[in-house]
């Protein structure tokens, strides 16, 4: 019998009649959003700074405190450029990946555990800033309309970031879609307000005058911390020496402005194509808000509120000082605070939302390597997120925000320690892939000196220079930063440690137990973990297709997926959807039934399919189709989808003229009106390819 008599004995049976029920296999994390998105979730975090940098700063330098955080916003732009150098080599990238390629696996542990105090800091910082901002409100109200009612503000801080801690964990266990969504609307009515509020300080400088901040530099010694106990620490208490070591206490102090920018490496991941131009227009749009808004707002607090209320009265809510000491009535600047607290209190809880993403790319890269137990790794039923890791990060949250007091300096003195070490270890890494790594680059951060075939990044080595030099002095400086920091990250350590130690175990049980034919360990965690929808019948709806459009590639072998990248790059996904079948050849003559269960070599071949989606940076519906035959099950399930377009790869069997044939004959014996049309292209690269419109 030939293929296409089996094709014809095959459709006109009583099974295909009834409809095929297949397998809808579903990734992770596999959504991607715009640049504005991205942009948002970053500055959800680095924006937010500006509701309590100025406040910690000016505690712990003096006057001069708007000049280093203006400073630090626009060295921060290098560090970005630092981060999209990295992240267009890995896609799954930030400090781990970067960290382990370069220095090695030790080195990236004690990197991730540093970062991960970062990120657990940052959800308790903003959380607790946005209660301060709330809770000083609600006070300044209950004293205009003589209330009599004054709250907590410490205690009810707490209360505040406990409840915006455990919204944001519920948000980022339903999906990076949903929570991108929240950080954009936030990002959105925070422009709106720095607008507004920009006039208003212009228009009251205009009629008051006004003046710039002295460029005064005071440590005292909670700001100079271990250095204290040395000579030079009451030299530079008292005004006597400044000078470069001077200069680096106080950028130190100021390092905290630029917190979230390792969050950019993590959500690279999920941004659309063209990627890499979408993360250089993200990290544009980063540098342009944050200076307008982190850096002008710090000059504007110091010249327009009076210096004896600025820090005994606003120092946690600087923001809403600023709005109470604007030109204009009593009532009407109450107003204006009101709006600038609700805004605050948002990006502020926004920036929890970045502290979970952030968190979870950084974890989810780890246990991809079996550092963290494979458990974690579990994908949600419902929403496919990994939601054990999100519930640990919330544990880690809300243990700190009970521990801290609800003290805002308290917790951004400890903040410092993990945002500098971060940025520290992937810079570095960053050289030294420089000259291990030559692979040509995507991009490249500027300045690089090329002598006999070698290039010097010297661009790379001026950022490193500066981040190692206030590291360094942080550690000398912010005691409370080095000592929670450093122990916070040996608990990691450890962590990882045992956890690694449990993997080993699963191993060499995994090792004696398996079948011969069974997936090792080692490569269960390195794939892609999966939710599988099971029994569902191939329409647009039961698959998840919600595009009016959809075209169809057929996926067999690993090395054979140039078909797939050609329909991903040439293909809108934001008209289209792009379906990737699989199908599953059954032998008819011993009665084999269709095993819901993924076989080991779907596994792989779907998470090449998941990796090439994410590199592209455009979303698939992957789909497990049973057939006994694959020309009848490719053009079976492109009939019953709709799809206007079928990709396959070139066949180790069949010619590619021999594949069009096949699939033209099916076709036209299948079609049920001649008015329609579907394209049949068989790839195997741009020179070899063939297609026909039927």
């Amino acid at each position: 019998m030939n293929t296409s008599d089996r094709s014809r004995s095959t459709s006109l049976s009583p099974e295909s009649q009834q409809g095929v029920k297949v397998v809808v296999v579903t990734s992770v994390m596999l959504s991607f959003i715009s640049f504005w998105r991205a942009a948002a979730i970053v500055l959800s975090d680095l924006a937010s700074t500006a509701y309590y940098i100025g406040g910690i700063t000016e505690r712990a330098i003096g006057e001069a405190a708007p000049y280093f955080i203006l400073s630090v916003m626009i060295f921060a732009y290098a560090v970005r450029l630092v981060y999209i150098e990295s992240c267009s080599m890995f896609t799954r990238g930030g400090v781990y990946r970067v960290v382990r390629n370069s220095l090695g696996e030790k080195f990236a542990k004690v990197a991730v555990s540093a970062l991960m105090f970062d990120y657990v800091l940052t959800g308790p910082i903003s959380s607790v800033s946005a209660g301060q901002y709330l809770v000083g409100l609600l006070n300044s109200l209950s004293a205009e309309f003589q209330l009599g009612i004054t709250l907590p503000v410490n205690l009810s801080a707490q209360i505040i970031a406990i409840c915006i801690v455990l919204y944001f964990w519920r948000v980022n266990t339903k999906g990076m879609s949903e929570s991108s969504e929240n950080a954009l609307r936030i990002m959105q009515i925070t422009v709106l307000m720095v607008v507004i509020m920009l006039v208003w300080c212009g228009i009251t400088l205009y009629v008051r005058g006004f003046e710039f901040p002295k460029f005064i530099i005071e440590f005292n010694e909670e700001s100079l911390g271990f250095l204290m106990h040395f000579d030079i620490g009451y030299k530079l208490l008292s005004g006597e020496v400044l000078g470069t070591i001077g200069i680096l206490i106080a950028l130190g102090h100021s390092m905290l402005a630029m917190s979230g920018e390792e969050s950019l490496a993590q959500v690279y991941r999920e941004i659309e194509a063209p990627k890499l131009r979408n993360l250089k227009l993200a990290g544009f749009v980063i540098f342009v808000v944050s200076i307008t808004f982190t850096g002008a707002f710090s000059f504007l607090a110091v010249m327009i509120i009076p210096d004896e209320v600025r820090i005994p009265q606003y120092a946690d809510n600087l923001l809403a000082g600023l709005a109470m000491n604007v030109v204009g009535p009593d009532e009407v600047k109450l107003g204006l605070q009101a709006f600038v607290v609700v805004v605050g209190f948002l990006i502020l809880s926004g920036a929890v939302n970045t502290s979970f993403v952030g968190a979870n790319g950084v974890l989810n890269r780890v246990a991809e390597d079996g550092i963290l137990a494979d458990w974690f790794r579990e994908p949600h039923k419902q929403f496919g997120t990994t939601y054990r890791m999100i519930n640990m990060i919330t544990l880690f949250q809300l243990t700190t925000i009970l521990l801290s007091g609800g003290d805002v300096y308290l917790l951004g003195e400890a903040y410092a320690f993990g945002v500098i070490w971060s940025f520290v270890f992937n810079t570095f890494s960053m050289l030294v892939l420089r000259f291990k790594d030559r692979r040509p680059r995507r991009f490249k951060v500027p300045l690089n000196l090329k002598f006999n075939q070698v290039e010097f990044p010297i661009g790379i080595l001026l950022v490193l220079m500066v981040l190692v030099s206030v590291a360094v002095m942080n550690l000398f400086t912010k005691s409370v930063a080095t000592v929670s920091g450093i122990l916070f990250t040996l608990f990691f350590l450890l962590l990882f440690s045992i956890s690694e130690r449990l993997n080993q175990r699963a191993k060499e049980a995994h090792k004696r137990a398996r079948q011969k034919d069974a997936l090792s360990l080692e490569e269960l965690q390195k794939l892609e973990k999966f939710n599988q929808e099971i029994g569902l019948k191939i329409t647009p709806e039961e698959i998840g297709s919600e595009k009016p459009k959809r075209v169809l590639v057929a996926v067999k072998n690993r090395a054979n997926l140039e078909h797939l990248v050609n329909c991903l790059e040439q293909t809108d996904t934001d008209e289209v959807d792009v379906v990737v079948m699989r199908v599953r050849i059954l032998n008819p003559k011993n009665g084999q039934t269709f095993d819901t269960e993924m076989l080991r070599d779907e596994r792989r071949l779907f998470t090449d399919v998941v990796n090439l989606a994410e590199d592209i940076g455009k979303p698939v519906i992957p789909l497990i189709v049973p057939g006994y035959n694959a020309f009848y099950s490719i053009v079976n399930t492109a009939k019953e989808l709709g799809v206007s377009e079928v990709y396959m790869g070139e066949s180790q069997e069949f010619s590619m003229e021999t594949q069009l044939e096949e699939l033209a004959m099916i076709w036209g014996y299948e079609r049920k009106d001649e008015k329609e049309k579907m394209t049949f292209r068989v790839f195997a690269d741009e020179k070899n390819k063939v297609e026909v419109e039927l």
